[in-house]
């Protein structure tokens, strides 16, 4: 799938009145978000991973917050995976 030149854009958050939550009989895990064009909301949606999926992107967003923190405290930044 080819990236056009000037990608509209997008953003997604995940949503402030919604939790994350697992199925069960699936494994699964769901995240609510709402996708944005700038700052208008446009809709709601999931994000929805393998339970391994969302291991790792955990694993990758405390190595972030981390390396942010690290770089708030000592103004110096930390290496990210």
């Amino acid at each position: 799938m080819d990236t056009p030149p000037n990608p509209p854009p997008w953003h997604a958050s995940p949503r402030p009145d919604a939790a994350p939550y697992s199925d069960r009989q699936t494994g699964e895990v769901r995240v609510p978000t709402s996708l944005y064009a700038v700052d208008e909301r446009l809709r709601d949606i999931e994000l929805v991973m393998t339970r391994a999926e969302g291991e790792a992107h955990l694993q990758q967003v405390r190595a972030a917050l981390a390396a942010a923190t690290e770089t708030a405290v000592h103004g110096r930044p930390r290496e990210v995976a």
